[in-house]
């Protein structure tokens, strides 16, 4: 039974109450900064107040009294948590959603069709990578037969009807490798256009960087369970490399184009980590059945001691839904002068594991609600 381990002052809300957001603050301050746009002007005339977002974790932690040369060069130097406390970590990355068993859950296989010449690009590049993606990281599903219940797994296997666990592993570090490069692209990318003409960026940055990062945590998580060999190295390097230079022009060129085909792609990992989940549960991946979760997953995650695999590739599609929804969403907003709907607080999984995106109307509602509760004092949820 999956427990997600959640601060006791975080129990019995939504996954957004985990943000810091700030509560204390002026009308002024959130309205400064963009000129008003009578068609949308929640979303135009908005300035997110990114100083108040969450910094980088906590640095004010108690260190141990002794310390010793290599104490840099361990692999839980990251924390800055006592030894004798090491149960609590991962005070280094940025905050992220903690799911309960029931938002883990909620999560569906959804495909936004195509409505523009935009969206028709978008659609078609994320085809031909999965394409690729699939022949490089020997990911096959085909239909079971109708004799499936009397075949062996073997059988299943060496018909290219199943993977078993080594395939979905490489499968998942070929996958988490590239889909981390996005979301620091564009950060990038906005960050220096900010600098460039010296003004406030409407809140993207942070949670662009926060998708990087979740994504890079993924593929931390699946590299405890296996080292990849200097030839998947290598290819990964170079896909890599040639993603990240052509995504890197393709933002600059049309940035509504790449968060919608960011959207795409996240649609396509759901349904990969769903069909995970459904062979792990029908009992075709016998070596996780009992798997414990990772220490890495445990840590971001929240999880309960107890927690198996399987809880760490609910909680890893969960993720996915959330930049499937994200993206979709700024996909849909004008990226010159709206502001970030997700800034100050994020819908719950109800939402976004069943809706795939807000229209630009939605998320100007979601603005005016979220400066609403801010004004009336009301703690963010």
């Amino acid at each position: 039974m999956f427990t997600p381990h959640v601060p006791v002052a975080a129990r019995g809300r939504s996954i957004a109450v985990l943000r810091p957001r700030f509560t204390n603050v002026s009308r002024r301050s959130l309205m400064s900064g963009a000129p008003r746009m009578s068609a949308s002007p929640a979303l135009t005339s908005t300035r997110t107040d990114e100083a108040s977002a969450s910094v980088e974790g906590r640095h004010n932690q108690v260190l141990p009294a002794k310390h010793t040369s290599y104490a840099l060069t361990r692999e839980d130097a990251v924390s800055t948590v006592p030894d004798t406390m090491r149960e609590v970590k991962g005070d280094w990355v940025l905050f992220h959603p903690v799911y309960t068993a029931e938002e883990l859950r909620s999560v569906a296989v959804m495909h936004r069709d195509a409505k523009t010449i935009s969206d028709n690009i978008a659609w078609s590049f994320v085809r031909l990578l999965r394409w690729g993606f699939d022949v490089v990281s020997g990911y096959k599903h085909k239909p079971l037969p109708t004799t499936a219940c009397v075949l062996s797994l073997d059988a299943l296997r060496n018909g290219g009807y199943i993977m078993d666990e080594r395939q979905w592993l490489r499968r998942f570090l070929f996958l988490e490798s590239i889909a981390a490069v996005p979301g620091m692209v564009a950060a990038t990318l906005r960050h220096l256009r900010s600098l460039r003409l010296m003004r406030r960026d409407s809140g993207w940055i942070h949670t662009l960087l926060e998708e990087a990062e979740n994504e890079r945590m993924h593929l931390m998580t699946f590299m405890t369970l296996r080292q990849p060999s200097l030839l998947f190295r290598a290819m990964v390097l170079g896909a890599q490399g040639f993603f990240y230079n052509m995504f890197f022009l393709c933002y600059m060129i049309s940035p509504s184009t790449c968060h919608r085909f960011v959207g795409h792609l996240e649609e396509e990992a759901v349904l990969t980590y769903t069909r995970c989940i459904k062979e792990m549960e029908a009992g075709r991946l016998p070596q996780w059945s009992n798997l414990p979760a990772p220490d890495i997953a445990k840590d971001y995650w929240r999880l309960g001691p107890d927690a198996k695999f399987l809880d760490v590739i609910y909680a890893v599609r969960s993720d996915e839904s959330t930049h499937r929804f994200v993206n979709h969403s700024l996909a849909n907003l004008d990226h010159k002068t709206d502001v970030n709907p997700f800034a100050l607080r994020e819908p719950d999984m109800s939402t976004k594991g069943s809706k795939l995106c807000f229209e630009r109307d939605e998320a100007e509602k979601y603005v005016e609600a979220s400066h609403k509760i801010i004004q009336d004092g009301k703690p963010i949820h």
